[in-house]
């Protein structure tokens, strides 16, 4: 059974040769490739390059093409600064008053060097092994895209002052989220990650009115492209767990923050849960057994309802004896 099948198979409850493994690389695959990030993240070959790498070398059963928020921010003409060996930076945020998001407009992704960039990832990944690893593009959901840019604080002092305005910036990121992801599916995209971090900070109540219908909006269009679609919510989304299950989502990304147990309680038969042990305790610092440990304590509680992944990025210094302890744990369950 290889990848491809293997996720298909969990997906629909049948049987699998063992668990998928959906663990997010990105600083770490470059490191594992020695390359800097700064380049891993502007060149899609690079990119491309560290997934296959470390998939095949430590049993990960996605490709993927994240790498930082920042490729629809450059594509609305947002300041991001390339590090050489860190994560991109949003230097200065485009939306300094209201009157600018009446002047935002969606961008085609193909005229924008960064967001091509991630579609050529697609493309090559197409070529490199389709069939052989579901292949996942990624965009911000709408809500983590108007943070990106207007700002975190200053986003959130608008969700009190000028709710209408956000709805609008948020109306506007939906848009461009849409294309993007739609170009990504039409160059060979099986998935679609959703980034949407910045709505762990919001209450059930906003999140309910803004960010959901949004996500729904996101998610109907990207299975009506053909593809289905994975939702990555950074924090503790404990509050938030029974309406991010009615977002159509297949698959949601739990972080280590929340209660795995009420995760899957609330979620399960709406969509399939992927976590969530400690990123940087048990994976970055721990030890081989202390990681099979927490790989067997989420396969537990999660059941048929679960797929394993850290509850978050694998950090970039992950001794590689840890992350290879992921997939023995798996196979040693099987």
């Amino acid at each position: 059974m290889n990848s491809v099948e293997r996720v298909e198979n969990r997906l629909a409850k049948l049987p699998v040769d063992r668990v998928p493994n959906l663990n997010i690389i990105m600083q770490f695959a470059a490191r594992y490739i020695q390359v800097p990030y700064g380049k891993y993240c502007t060149d899609y070959r690079y990119l491309v390059e560290g997934n296959l790498t470390c998939c095949r070398k430590f049993g990960i059963d996605m490709v993927s093409a994240i790498s930082d928020p920042f490729r629809e921010t450059a594509g609305f003409g947002g300041a991001v600064t390339i590090l050489e060996d860190e994560v991109p930076r949003c230097t200065d945020y485009l939306i300094k008053k209201y009157e600018d998001v009446r002047k935002l407009r969606p961008v085609d992704p193909a005229s924008s060097g960064r967001m091509h960039d991630r579609i050529k990832a697609i493309s090559m990944y197409r070529q490199e092994c389709s069939g052989e690893f579901p292949i996942l593009g990624w965009v911000e959901g709408a809500f983590a895209e108007a943070n990106d840019l207007r700002g975190m604080y200053q986003l959130m002092y608008d969700i009190r002052k000028e709710p209408e305005l956000v709805k609008e910036l948020v109306e506007v990121c939906l848009e461009q989220g849409i294309l993007f992801a739609k170009a990504q599916i039409k160059e060979g995209a099986d998935w679609i990650g959703i980034g949407d971090a910045a709505a762990s900070l919001v209450s059930p109540q906003f999140y309910k009115e803004v960010v959901l219908p949004a996500e729904k909006i996101l998610i109907n269009e990207i299975h009506g492209a053909g593809a289905k679609v994975k939702l990555h919510i950074c924090g503790n989304t404990t509050a938030l767990l029974e309406l991010m299950a009615e977002s159509g989502a297949d698959m949601i990304d739990i972080d280590h923050l929340v209660d795995l147990k009420t995760a899957v309680e609330k979620i399960k038969g709406k969509a399939l849960v992927c976590g969530n042990f400690d990123p940087v305790s048990v994976l970055l610092e721990g030890d081989p057994e202390t990681v099979k440990t927490h790989v067997r304590d989420c396969l537990s509680v999660g059941g048929q309802d679960i797929i394993i992944s850290a509850g978050c990025e694998v950090p970039k210094n992950t001794p590689i004896e840890n992350l290879t302890a992921v997939s023995e744990a798996l196979l040693e369950l099987s």
